[in-house]
């Protein structure tokens, strides 16, 4: 059976990570608090902040802007879009 949280991005209880995804209390915080379909969400998302922002994870500036977009997207006030962002079409 799955671990259970209480998933603070979405609001319901629902099966939890398997893995701390960082060596860090940030990795603790989202190990203990986010399930695994908001994970998902977050990894799309930040999918779209690498492309748009083209950031380079290997540079401290774009490590520590990656890591404060994925604060607030599950414990703030949600990771910021690029300005002018438009999200792609939905293939029919």
């Amino acid at each position: 059976m799955a671990r259970m949280v209480q998933c603070v991005k979405i609001g319901k209880e629902l099966p939890g990570l398997d893995f701390v995804p960082f060596p860090n209390e940030l990795g603790q915080r989202i190990y203990d608090n986010v399930s695994q379909q908001a994970w998902r969400m977050w990894l799309d998302h930040s999918v779209m902040l690498i492309n748009e922002y083209r950031l380079n994870l290997a540079t401290k500036e774009a490590q520590q802007f990656y890591d404060e977009q994925l604060e607030a997207f599950f414990f703030g006030e949600g990771s910021q879009l690029p300005p002018g962002y438009v999200p792609p079409k939905a293939k029919s």
